[in-house]
């Protein structure tokens, strides 16, 4: 068996996009390569545009060495002569080769034709490996006597920019063909994953696949439009493409024609006829000018017009939630670790957040409930969840909530008092109002608690974000008036004061503080809300300053922050008036920042926490700080806290670390310190 280090001379048959990419990654690597194509005239328009890509690279600071010593590196082969035979040339070529890469047309006769001709003139030691991305490993290696030696090594487009390579066992492949290939998709400076065994669409594309094809099925029954879609899959998910913008750029004809060969080889998909049609409509997107939305010409890009007030129209984890039963099945059937899995959809794809750690935070149960609304509203067979899904809820594992799913996140505490619940959820905790049958009506116990709790959690350093909300019916009715009987002015105004400095605690905490709304904010209820720093509102919620019916004002803040969050004119209304206004005119005044349907409340507000969670702490309060301490005084003042919080951060390990990650292309690990 050859030793990875023994590896000198790499050849690379097909100079097209990937192949021309492939060859100058191992190039600059520093490995000999030979670059093989049909004729002279693919050869030498490679050459230039590894040219022009090595430049570029340059430029950037990104070579080891020059840009006319990586080229020096690479010769060009023409493998057929004018019958179509291979040449000697190409053989010659093929007797001093240690490693060869396929990457040529996806037609499974024209690969074995190659694997048959390079097996009979290789060296016993090469390992012949298939950039393919839809075709079988094992079909392609019967065409050798050397079925363990052959091997999938698939890079993602463009080759030298892409860092993930998926490296495919064919059911004869060695172990030790495959650890060679891993090392040598290191030596190359990429990441690679290891898929186990020989499935059609291996990682990365099964789970893409299914992706679009759910979005395009939502969108064809009518359920969201394209643009619903792409907005909350840019915004919400936080991907770097919509489904049908990446539909579009990626070309239509060309997840056409890979999940096309996908579903010939058992990949169970009911494709949709969105995806058909434009197909048969020569609409193949960015490349025609016209796919699912219209481009300036042919092969001219520019970012369609997907706007951000569209996002969440559609409930995320029904766009997620095929995928993640797709990668539940990789993971159930041994074809590759949950870790490679959520390597490959963030490397190869791009997304902030690996597949199952969406699914964790989102909730499996809540996946398992999408999964069986999609299979009722779509009739799609395929939506049937996983049967590791299904265990993993009726284990209880639930994901973040629980303290445990695909990924462990230390057990979940949860401490109960008289009148609230303090639930810790690992960066996040949750300070849940607990007088359901009063409509979490604010008593002078309650006041006490929430101030307590709140000081606890502040000193907690594992909790970065708080979020509030009230148990039952409504997050809170308002103050218990019930407890003023009897009570002299002097100590309505002692309560007034303390419920002042709760709210004060809030707006100046040292956490981001989220508020989740449902049912009735009134009152007290509004004015602890608006001491947080960011209001996610449930549709049907009802926000007011209703105390001018009592005959007496607000008194824990009202008065001064409605008037600071919205037009004064419309705060002076609420406050006259008493009359309540729904979350979605909330909404519209800046009373709220998005309202939601009641059921993905809490995934809203989970997910923003952990979003924030991510965040540097120090960063987050110093802006915290500047915004709330400047906007309290003048303009002068705010600007010289800003500048001194701004030079202070410069001396954390934060900053270096954000820095350095950022350098690395890598994803920060903050500690605030």
């Amino acid at each position: 068996m050859v030793d990875v280090e023994k590896i000198k001379t790499i050849t690379v048959v097909g100079a097209g996009t990937m192949g021309h990419g492939i060859a100058e990654v191992a190039a600059i690597a520093g490995y000999n390569v030979y670059l093989v194509d049909i004729n002279k005239e693919i050869l030498d328009n490679a050459i230039e545009k590894i040219k022009w890509s090595l430049q570029k690279l340059s430029e950037k600071g990104m070579l080891r060495d020059s840009v006319d010593t990586v080229l020096s590196r690479i010769k060009t082969v023409v493998n057929l002569d004018e019958q179509g035979n291979y040449t000697q040339e190409f053989a010659e070529v093929l007797k001093k080769t240690d490693f060869m890469i396929e990457a040529i047309i996806e037609r499974l006769d024209l690969k074995q034709k190659l694997f048959a001709f390079a097996d009979e003139h290789a060296p016993e030691h090469a390992i012949l490996a298939t950039n393919t991305s839809s075709l079988p490993i094992t079909e392609i290696a019967s065409a050798t006597k050397r079925p363990e030696k052959v091997v999938g090594m698939h890079f993602f487009n463009p080759p030298p920019l892409m860092p993930l390579v998926e490296v495919i066992k064919g059911e004869k492949t060695s172990d030790e063909t495959v650890q060679v290939t891993v090392a040598l998709a290191k030596k190359f400076g990429k990441q690679p994953v290891v898929v186990k065994k020989d499935v059609p669409g291996f990682i990365v594309n099964r789970i893409l696949g299914r992706f679009l094809n759910t979005g395009c099925h939502i969108v064809a029954k009518g359920l969201a439009t394209i643009e619903e879609v792409d907005a909350t899959v840019k915004y919400v998910l936080g991907l770097p493409m919509g489904i049908f913008e990446l539909s579009d750029y990626s070309g239509i004809d060309v997840f056409y024609y890979v999940f096309q060969a996908m579903r010939e080889r058992g990949f169970k998909i009911t494709p949709c006829p969105l995806y058909e049609e434009k197909f048969k409509k020569g609409e193949y997107g960015m490349k025609t000018g016209k796919g699912f939305y219209t481009y300036p010409a042919p092969g001219k890009y520019v970012r369609p017009n997907i706007p951000k007030d569209l996002a969440g129209k559609i409930d995320p984890v029904l766009l997620l939630a095929p995928a993640v039963n797709e990668a539940a099945w990789l993971l159930r059937n041994d074809v590759a670790t949950k870790e490679d899995i959520d390597k490959a959809v963030k490397l190869g794809l791009g997304w902030p957040k690996g597949v199952f750690e969406f699914a964790d935070e989102y909730g499996i149960d809540k996946i398992v409930e999408a999964l069986r609304k999609l299979k009722e509203e779509l009739g799609l067979e395929e939506m049937e969840p996983d049967p590791l899904l299904v265990e993993m809820v009726e284990k209880g594992l639930l994901g973040r909530k629980t303290g445990k799913g695909f990924y462990e996140y230390g057990e979940v505490e949860e401490i109960k008092k008289k009148t609230i619940i303090i639930r810790k959820e690992k960066p996040i905790a949750w300070i849940i109002l607990n007088r359901p049958k009063r409509l979490n009506a604010l008593s002078p116990e309650l006041l006490k608690e929430l101030g307590e709790a709140l000081d606890e959690l502040e000193e907690d350093n594992d909790v970065r974000v708080v979020i509030l909300k009230g148990e039952g019916r409504a997050f809170s009715a308002g103050a218990d008036v019930t407890a003023f009987a009897g009570v002299t002015p002097i100590d309505v105004a002692k309560f007034s004061r303390k419920f002042q400095e709760l709210t004060l605690k809030i707006q100046f905490y040292t956490k981001p503080v989220i508020a989740a709304l449902h049912g009735y904010v009134l009152g007290g209820g509004l004015e602890l809300a608006m001491s947080t720093d960011i209001r996610i509102a449930a549709e049907g919620t009802m926000l007011g300053q209703p105390e001018i019916n009592l005959g007496f004002i607000p008194g824990a803040g009202g008065t001064q922050r409605l008037p600071r969050l919205i037009p004064k004119g419309h705060a002076k209304l609420l406050i006259y008036t008493g009359d309540m206004i729904p979350a979605e005119e909330a909404a519209k005044l800046g009373l709220v920042e998005k309202v939601v349907p009641l059921e993905r409340l809490e995934q809203e507000a989970r997910a923003l926490a952990l979003k924030l969670a991510e965040k540097p702490p120090l960063a987050l309060m110093a802006a915290k700080y500047a915004v709330e301490y400047g906007l309290e005084s003048n303009i002068w003042a705010g600007l010289a806290l800003e500048a001194h919080l701004f030079g202070l951060l410069f001396s954390t390990e934060d900053v270096i670390e954000g820095v350095t990650a950022f350098l690395e292309k890598r994803k920060p690990k903050f500690k605030g310190r």
